[in-house]
């Protein structure tokens, strides 16, 4: 039951990122991507620009800030991600960036979401 509560978190997280990616203009082109590695949250355009997303939702900050859970081996494995999703639709020659997209769900009121445009860089060319 505690793992549905977090997956159903996840979702509620995801889509207050995609209306705040709206807002800001960036068109959403995949949500919940899959591949062999894993899943990218969010795959948007901003301008010509290919954005990958990791969104992390939290309901407190008591184990830590919702950004703090994109470690290193989270940064690489979401890289990896993105190079498939570039190889598969052939975009070898776009720019693109990572993004991390926080959100705080208090049990009583409104999301705050956070948007940190370029919050990483990836090994190899991305950028």
């Amino acid at each position: 039951m505690a793992r549905l509560g977090r997956l159903s978190l996840g979702r509620l997280g995801e889509d207050a990122a995609c209306r705040e990616l709206a807002r800001r203009g960036y068109a959403i082109l995949a949500r919940r991507f899959r591949t062999r590695y894993g899943e990218i949250d969010i795959v948007a355009r901003d301008g010509p620009t290919v954005v990958f997303v990791e969104v992390k939702t939290r309901s407190s900050t008591r184990f830590g800030a919702p950004a703090e859970a994109v470690t290193g081996r989270k940064q690489a494995k979401v890289a990896l991600m993105a190079s498939e999703y570039l190889l598969r639709r052939d975009l070898r020659a776009v720019p693109c960036r990572f993004d991390v997209v926080a959100v705080l769900m208090p049990p009583a009121g409104q999301p705050v979401v956070e948007v940190m445009r370029g919050a990483f860089d990836s090994p190899g060319r991305w950028r």
